[in-house]
């Protein structure tokens, strides 16, 4: 089942061994305090344990998402990458390329 893991933790070595346990687990870093991947439920459930002690007592929000196939494919996404002779250029390029699997409307 795909899984996204999500966080807001002030503490950077905290942050850091939680990143390590999600990367440990193979999900992959979809953003900075984001990941994503295929986890079973009972992989879930001990990333999640594992994430709860590497926490401790410090301040911190971190949520698990459990997603079924059939949501899954109804994900839209816009995915744009920096071109080399772009990558200095702040400027607007225009409407972004939505992606989606689920059903399309006009």
């Amino acid at each position: 089942m795909q899984t996204l893991v999500v966080y807001d933790i002030p503490n950077d070595r905290a942050r850091a061994k939680i990143a390590d346990a999600c990367q440990d687990y193979g999900l992959d870093r979809i953003q900075y305090s984001a990941f994503l991947g295929d986890l079973q439920r009972t992989h879930q459930e001990e990333l999640l344990i594992k994430i709860g002690k590497q926490l401790g007592q410090r301040p911190g929000k971190v949520h698990l998402f459990a997603i079924c196939e059939k949501d899954w494919r109804l994900k839209l996404e816009i995915i744009q990458e920096a071109k080399a002779d772009e990558a200095e250029k702040d400027g607007d390029s225009g409407t972004p390329d939505v992606h989606g699997d689920g059903p399309q409307t006009a």
